[in-house]
């Protein structure tokens, strides 16, 4: 009779049982992405660290789907179970990362959108010694708080890069609507504009969860000012909204906007839309959890004191059919 090896059953065995036992914390999808990566080979053998990952994102907002899918690819690579979680209150947040702190992450990614609030519960992250990397917003902050570094873009720059370009296209009288009241980085990009246009520039407040409401206050100032000649948006879902009240402007009103959505590449394409800021948030959850392993496992930091920067980078039609499948993917 043939005596058939055990090792290599044993080794396919324990194979499928890493496989089957992998965690769900990360949702559906980072078990799925690990799985993925574990199949072809391409997930390191360290330990089985946790990273939280806190943001300030709003329900239903396609930005951080983007950023979320860079940190659970990145997870899945880096044998990492990422717990996320999100919430546009400020206070809430801060409930969130002392939650993340009271499981004892390894690793905590954070947004700093309101940054003053946050300081104390990161002053607690560093006294437990959980190493954090602020990503998105908060530039200003981060290295403050004691965080490793920064990821993103920096905001007045990119501000100052959609002013110069408003320039380039011939702009005169530009309407900048801020969407979140008292978010810094939204403010930095407003007054970066500013600072390279040589024309006119106004700002609007809008309630950027009320989108019935962010129109209706665009076509009204559109209406009351028929100077105006483009709308400059901070977000892709309020590009969407503005270009409605452009629309019902029935003249001549270009729109640009800040970061991407498969809308804005639409009207890239069009020609419903002159130019977007993209700032890569996938990049951003991406080296987010990848830079927090690199720390745990070789000490490495990126970035030498300054942020690392993911942006920005001003894309017209030229670059739309390039982009789209790429953003149809959820990656750009």
């Amino acid at each position: 009779m043939t005596r058939i090896p055990l090792r290599p059953i044993c080794a396919a065995l324990l194979l499928a049982t890493v496989l089957a036992g992998c965690s769900s914390t990360g949702g559906r999808r980072a078990e799925q992405a690990r799985e993925r990566a574990a199949t072809a080979g391409g997930a390191v053998d360290t330990p089985r660290w946790k990273i939280a990952m806190v943001t300030h994102a709003g329900a239903g907002d396609a930005f951080w789907d983007t950023v979320r899918k860079g940190a659970e690819q990145a997870a899945a690579k880096d044998n990492i179970t990422l717990l996320y979680s999100n919430d546009a209150q400020t206070q809430n947040q801060v409930q969130l990362v002392q939650a993340a702190i009271d499981q004892g992450v390894d690793g905590l990614l954070v947004t700093l959108a309101k940054g003053d609030a946050l300081g104390p519960v990161l002053a607690k992250a560093k006294a437990a010694g959980i190493p954090v990397i602020s990503i998105n917003s908060g530039q200003e902050f981060s290295a403050r708080f004691g965080a490793l570094t920064h990821i993103g873009q920096d905001e007045t720059v990119a501000g100052q890069a959609a002013g110069a370009a408003l320039d380039a296209r011939g702009r005169r009288n530009v309407l900048c609507v801020i969407h979140e009241q008292g978010n810094v980085g939204q403010e930095q990009r407003c007054s970066g504009a500013r600072s390279k246009f040589g024309g006119q520039f106004q700002t609007l407040y809008v309630d950027g969860v009320n989108m019935p409401d962010a129109r209706a206050a665009v076509s009204a100032k559109l209406q009351a000012d028929p100077g105006l000649d483009t709308v400059l948006t901070l977000s892709a879902p309020v590009a969407a909204t503005a270009l409605q009240a452009v629309q019902d402007a029935r003249r001549p009103v270009e729109l640009d906007t800040f970061d991407l959505g498969t809308q804005v590449v639409a009207g890239l394409q069009a020609g419903t839309v002159g130019f977007a800021v993209d700032q890569q948030p996938y990049l951003q959850g991406y080296e987010g959890v990848d830079l927090l392993w690199l720390h745990r496992y070789n000490l490495d930091v990126l970035g030498g004191g300054g942020p690392v920067l993911t942006g920005p980078q001003v894309l017209t039609k030229d670059d739309a059919a390039a982009l789209a499948r790429y953003v149809a993917r959820g990656t750009r």
